[in-house]
């Protein structure tokens, strides 16, 4: 297979292995829309890696495989290619992407899909498809949008051209830099500390947020308040304030 899920402490990480590049084609889209959903459903995973390895994230879709493609056969494509990255997004737990090298075209809408960004100091993002005719088709344009701001997403769209792992944290692309050979420990650290919190208020913090940020802010405060009372309900809630109370805040445990 060329994308696997491996499990260790609460955290799934979903890698990609299609040396040397880690091209994304519809075999691969399709096994990480699968992975994805497998991650979603396990309850020995509580969070999630995305990683390429130690020298690339993704390089993009595989371009010989789409040139063969017609225009017929990109409609039928298309809706697949983007639900296998939507299935990524709309994991209800923790994700983070551990970007090493390149992450283009598909590989940065990919990255775009995570909760968080790890990049290491030899990363280079961007969306190149304007370069060959094209524009993202697998969320790039909505995603980076909504990430750093129309203008800064319409400049490396409209160009095509890369940004280095210092520009994409300052204008937001991704979320911290460490050296290239720490970024999977640094991403799996993040990952398993959150895999030790209370499950269901992160997916509640993390399906407000998301879904707030697609709608009005009155909306999005229903679904804050219809999530927040609902947590009521729960043992976590219950253990985290008594915890508090007894023994200072912090301090909980969550199964």
């Amino acid at each position: 297979m060329t994308v696997h899920l491996e499990v260790a402490e609460g955290v799934g990480t979903i890698r990609l292995d299609r040396p040397p590049m880690n091209a994304l084609d519809i075999a691969a889209q399709d096994r990480i829309k699968e992975l994805a959903g497998e991650a979603a459903g396990r309850d020995d995973i509580r969070a999630v890696v995305l990683y390429g390895g130690e020298k690339v994230f993704a390089a993009g879709a595989d371009i010989k495989e789409m040139q063969a493609m017609d225009h017929a056969a990109m409609v039928r494509r298309s809706g697949a290619l983007q639900e296998s990255f939507t299935a990524v997004a709309r994991i209800p737990k923790p994700v983070v992407a551990a970007v090493t090298g390149y992450a283009l075209g598909g590989g940065c809408e990919l990255a775009l899909c995570a909760d968080f960004r790890i990049a290491g100091d030899n990363a280079k993002l961007g969306q190149p498809e304007i370069l060959l005719g094209l524009i993202p088709g697998a969320g790039g344009t909505q995603r980076l949008a909504r990430l750093i701001g129309p203008s800064k997403a319409k400049d490396l769209i409209f160009t095509g051209r890369h940004v280095r792992a210092d520009e994409a944290l300052a204008i937001g692309l991704v979320d911290r830099v460490v050296p290239a050979a720490d970024v999977y420990t640094e991403a799996h650290a993040w990952a398993a500390k959150l895999a030790k919190g209370p499950a269901l208020a992160l997916r509640a913090a993390k399906e407000s947020v998301d879904a707030g940020l697609e709608t009005d802010i009155g909306t999005g405060l229903a679904i804050e308040r219809t999530w927040f009372a609902g947590l009521f309900a729960t043992e976590d809630r219950e253990r985290g304030m008594r915890s508090f109370v007894e023994e200072g805040p912090g301090k909980a445990e969550f199964l």
